[in-house]
């Protein structure tokens, strides 16, 4: 006769005193794919926590309640209220379904109605052309271009090693290791893959695409923004975001009838419902032009 194996105990055990709640949240963020969420949701927990000034096991609806309130009072914009209330809610929820935690009273936490301003992050074709060329000649300009063209998210890009560039029989093609844990393959046109390769130099196989000029690294996030920035501001453009770059070649891939789940495949998103978007922020027909002038 077979012997019973019992389920693995969790490995933090729930504490009335919250002598054990730094351990949960850590394990709750090792569970976190990518590394700007795990430093984003932690920075949000120790403010939720240096609020309520209790443990977690004694937290009331009312003190998520009193939490929420306390961010609309704040100068956090909404949708970065929105973050810091969801990472309070998914830490909630962790716990209780680990059993670290009887209730999660964060379920009952609505996040709060944000408007969609990515009308008015989305770059004309032309602006684009003109951050592009106001960047310097090699890795920046090339970093900028890859940006627009593949459409890739700035982590993306800046953990681009020069294996995951392969070459085809047009072009070439770049494999990325996004959110969710999800690799995804992106064709680049001919004339720009040489100018990719261009930038390569005595790197390896093993070296970074986008190397950093203190050390030879990889480039970080950091350092991408600085370089977009430089380059916008060169250009006569507004302090754009990198992820502007992403936008536009979402929009501008559409307005040139791309089909939009070869749009949603490109830039990896989950749902088609998130590709669409763009559509709504962008759109190409109206019943204001059925109305009399």
């Amino acid at each position: 006769m077979s012997e019973l194996i019992s389920a693995p105990a969790f490995a933090v055990q729930p504490s009335p005193d919250g002598s054990n709640d730094a351990g949960l949240v850590e394990l709750w963020l090792s569970l976190k794919v990518s590394s700007h969420t795990r430093r984003a949701y932690a920075a949000d927990i120790r403010r939720f926590r240096a609020f309520v000034q209790k443990p977690l096991g004694w937290i009331t609806l009312a003190d998520v309640q009193a939490y929420t309130a306390a961010l609309g009072q704040g100068s956090l914009k909404p949708a970065s209220q929105n973050r810091a209330l969801t990472a309070v809610k998914s830490l909630l929820s962790f716990a209780q379904e680990t059993g670290y935690l009887p209730f999660n009273v964060g379920v009952a936490v609505k996040l709060r109605p944000n408007r969609d301003s990515l009308a008015q992050r989305i770059l004309a074709e032309s602006e684009v052309a003109k951050l592009i060329e106001a960047a310097p000649e090699g890795r920046d300009r090339v970093l900028l271009k890859l940006l627009y063209v593949s459409g890739v998210r700035v982590s993306e890009v800046c953990g681009l090693k020069w294996c995951d560039a392969v070459s085809r029989a047009e072009g070439g093609q770049i494999t990325v290791f996004g959110k969710r844990g999800k690799t995804r393959t992106i064709l680049l046109k001919p004339k720009f893959w040489v100018q990719l390769l261009a930038i390569q130099g005595d790197a390896g196989p093993a070296d970074a695409v986008f190397r950093s000029r203190k050390g030879g690294g990889h480039l970080d996030a950091s350092q991408v923004r600085r370089i977009v920035y430089a380059a916008a501001k060169k250009a006569g453009l507004e302090k754009v975001s990198p992820h502007w770059m992403r936008h536009a070649h979402a929009s501008h891939a559409l307005d040139r009838s791309a089909p939009i789940h070869l749009v949603q495949t490109t830039l990896g998103h989950a749902s088609v419902s998130t590709t669409g978007r763009y559509l709504h922020a962008r759109p190409t027909e109206s019943s204001s032009f059925y109305l009399p002038d």
